[in-house]
């Protein structure tokens, strides 16, 4: 059996700032963006470089959904966030006013920092170390 996970819901406060947050500050692709409703659109959005999970960009339907916001895994952190790249993609994360809630560090396993997104989630962004061959 091969199964892969494609997409995690986020639910967000409006379609276009969150589109705006992840295509334009964390340069992400827009995937999808297809109206369902006078309301509810699919939005879809992934990291730069193809393959990997993407995201399900969701506005909250109501107050439940609401209180969500922000804090979908209750304060932890919430997505983790690969690259090849970690100084090049802090600094881009310091010129588009992101708040760093964890400045980067060298972990056994490569190096990470810690990110708010536009609604208060937070993200691991990790450059693993690879062992050499």
């Amino acid at each position: 059996m091969k199964q892969t996970l494609n997409q995690i819901t986020l639910v967000v406060k409006d379609y276009d700032e969150a589109i705006t947050f992840y295509t334009k500050k964390l340069k992400f692709d827009l995937l999808e963006d297809t109206p369902l409703s006078s309301v509810k659109r699919w939005v879809v959005v992934r990291p730069p470089g193809g393959g990997g999970c993407s995201l399900l960009l969701a506005k909250a339907a109501d107050e439940k959904q609401k209180a969500s916001i922000g804090n979908q895994t209750g304060g932890r952190v919430f997505l983790f966030l690969y690259t090849d790249d970690i100084d090049r993609d802090y600094q881009n994360l310091l010129s588009q006013n992101i708040r760093i809630k964890r400045i980067p560090i060298i972990e056994k396993y490569g190096k990470v920092l810690v990110f708010e997104d536009l609604y208060g989630n937070l993200w691991d962004l990790i450059q693993i170390n690879y062992p050499n061959p």
